[in-house]
């Protein structure tokens, strides 16, 4: 359809350890079809932090590229994240995974403090800006949160809730967040947090010990929201 709105997904590889945690990538392209909106898979053109064993968790000898990772999620139908123009887009949704804590920010090893991507955060910048909505899904929103560190620009986020069973420390992530500006908000798995006023959808999928049918309640009305709004506008 001409008039099908448009969602880039931006991945950081393929693989919870090391890059876009799967699930969640592959219900968040699910819901968008279900919702009426056309997925655009992304993915920055660089080389990974490190590869994971997924069968052990220890780290392997081999280099891989991001954006070569990505595209098995995307079957293949991928475009580099660099001079991508973002008016081509209405919406950006992002899955998370330990990719984006590795290979678009250093979130994983040093919290706010660690880099960030060049052009992720030129990406994430020119989104906000331009007023088009952002979903963060799981680990996703410290990278919105460290891309928007320093612009001014106070976004309501979250990674989850110290209330329910999770094998990371929420609170002490939320506090890093916080450190970069942004405003961490407690939420269950099957809840969202919005907002409205920086169009950002955030839910904690993976970040809680739950299943992935826990996680898909999040996606599924994280995405319904983000048609709203892009109905909307």
């Amino acid at each position: 359809m001409a008039n099908e709105k448009k969602v880039g997904v931006l991945l950081s590889g393929c693989g919870v350890y090391d890059g876009s945690e799967i699930h969640e990538s592959v219900l968040t392209l699910l819901c968008l079809e279900q919702n009426g909106l056309q997925a655009v898979c992304l993915a920055p053109d660089i080389e990974q932090h490190h590869v994971i064993d997924h069968t052990n968790g220890e780290e392997l000898s081999e280099k891989r590229n991001v954006l070569v990772e990505a595209s098995r999620i995307a079957r293949g139908n991928i475009k580099p994240v660099k001079n991508f123009p973002i008016e081509s887009i209405d919406a950006l949704a992002m899955p998370g995974g330990f990719g984006v804590a590795k290979n678009f920010t250093k979130w994983a090893f040093e919290g706010v403090e660690g880099s960030i991507e060049p052009q992720i955060k030129d990406l994430i910048v020119k989104v906000v800006k331009a007023g088009k909505p952002i979903v963060a899904l799981c680990m996703s929103p410290t990278t919105v949160a460290r891309a928007l560190q320093g612009t001014g620009i106070k976004a309501d986020l979250t990674v989850g809730t110290n209330a329910s069973k999770s094998l990371y420390d929420i609170a002490a992530i939320g506090s890093e967040m916080k450190k970069a500006g942004a405003n961490p908000v407690m939420c269950e798995v099957d809840e969202i947090v919005v907002d409205p006023k920086n169009k950002i959808i955030s839910s904690p999928c993976y970040m809680m010990d739950v299943s992935i049918t826990e996680i898909y309640k999040g996606i599924e009305k994280t995405i319904a929201k983000l048609a709203e709004m892009l109905k909307d506008s």
